[in-house]
């Protein structure tokens, strides 16, 4: 095909008409925002106002991109004073440690020590992460390396520990060596998990010497743990301080879930591999009353220990907050089979353990103060905080624990069945 003159002539006119007549327009004012998207479910009408966008962030030295979503139409409470709290002392940085299951309980503890009477008592989270490191080497000589070995564990661990190993004020054990301000566990777990390897490997099963060596790692990095502690003058062992001084009633401390692998109304394994040891002592709830003890335990002063997943892009560290974007479920659909697919497909896993310790209402929902060890949280607005709504307590929560008398009518069921 062969372009003539006139053709090209005619086209040049076409060209410069449509560009004066542009150039002509007047400015157009900026667009205005998207309008929320209203469906219909059922009897309701539900806006949808979130919008996935996609963030850069420093990762090790390296740009990395992330899905999140837009967090400029979300109502939310503005400030720490929003939320009618419940005491607790102020968040302290993991670091470099898979140890957010002893912050978080130990937390938690400390906050039943003020409601119980016993005053402001920090605790020392590295004493509990010691000997919990020696139970776990223990179990895996026993079970001759048929156990699982992480850094992680769960919030009745740290209740486990306590009634065998007593406690310790942080003031006395930091699991710090000298001149170290910071956390980092990882050539410790390294060492630790090497060394048992090697004994799988080999079949050594000698428990006690096995033990001793893996305590040697532990005093390597950790220093070793006190046999005493004085307090007002009087030295006394970890359990005479826990018993005589601390006073918690360990026993009164009780651990819930909301999952379909085995009745309502019953006490079952939470499995997941940080249940190292396939503790069945999970009260499970269905999903409602599972939220709801968490709403009254905390609007009867009560402070709730969180166990769950924050691998979510409704979860962002900048923003402070967490929510269930409509990206990934609308919060209407939330119920205990979307909640239980995505346990069972693992995109909800257990992979943090947090501190829930005020509660608020915003509009249409109800929020909760979570104070949390993890760096994400120490780097965002709030200094050790975070923002969660009730759709992220309900589809990504998935273990709690509280106080029984929380529960007492809840627990009454569990009797019946």
């Amino acid at each position: 095909m062969h372009w003539n003159k006139s053709r090209t002539a005619l086209m040049l006119v076409v060209f410069l008409a449509v560009a004066w007549s542009l150039a002509c327009q007047p400015a157009q004012e900026k667009a205005e925002p998207t309008q929320p998207t209203i469906i219909q479910i059922g009897d309701k009408e539900i806006q949808v106002k979130d919008e996935a966008v996609y963030k850069t962030r420093e990762f090790q030295g390296r740009q990395r991109q992330y899905l999140t979503l837009n967090f400029s139409s979300i109502e939310r409470p503005e400030a720490l004073t929003d939320f009618e709290q419940i005491f607790h002392l102020p968040p302290i940085r993991q670091y470099r440690t898979g140890t957010c299951w002893s912050f978080a309980t130990t937390s938690f503890l400390e906050s039943e020590l003020k409601r119980l009477g016993r005053g402001e008592i920090k605790l020392s989270e590295m004493y509990t992460v010691y000997w919990e490191y020696v139970e776990k080497a223990r179990r895996f000589i026993r079970e001759k390396g048929n156990s699982f070995l992480g850094e992680g564990s769960e919030h009745n661990a740290v209740i486990a520990r306590m009634k065998q190993y007593g406690a310790v004020p942080a003031s006395a054990y930091t699991g710090l060596l000298p001149g170290q301000t910071e956390h980092n566990h990882s050539a410790m777990f390294k060492e630790f998990k090497g060394y048992l390897d090697f004994c799988k490997a080999n079949e050594y099963w000698d428990e006690e010497k096995a033990l001793s060596y893996v305590k040697l790692i532990l005093n390597k990095h950790l220093g070793e743990p006190p046999t005493e502690v004085e307090v007002n003058g009087q030295k006394m062992t970890p359990k005479e301080y826990l018993e005589n001084v601390l006073q918690l009633p360990l026993e009164d401390y009780v651990c819930f879930m909301s999952l379909k692998h085995i009745p309502f109304y019953t006490k079952g394994e939470y499995k997941v591999p940080d249940n190292w040891w396939h503790s069945e002592d999970y009260h499970n709830l269905p999903l409602e009353e599972f939220y709801q003890v968490i709403v009254n335990a905390l609007q009867n002063g009560y402070s709730v220990a969180f166990g769950g997943d924050v691998s979510e892009p409704g979860l962002n560290s900048e923003e402070g907050l967490a929510i269930i974007p409509s990206f990934d479920i609308l919060p209407a659909l939330i119920d205990q089979d979307s909640r239980e697919f995505r346990f069972y497909n693992r995109t909800s896993t257990d992979d943090h353990a947090i501190h829930a310790i005020g509660i608020t209402q915003q509009g249409d929902h109800t929020w909760f103060l979570i104070k949390d060890s993890g760096a994400g949280a120490h780097r965002g607005p709030y200094n050790g905080y975070l923002f969660f709504r009730d759709d992220f307590v309900r589809l990504k929560m998935l273990t709690i624990m509280v106080h029984k008398d929380a529960v007492a009518d809840v627990l009454k069921k569990f009797e019946q069945k």
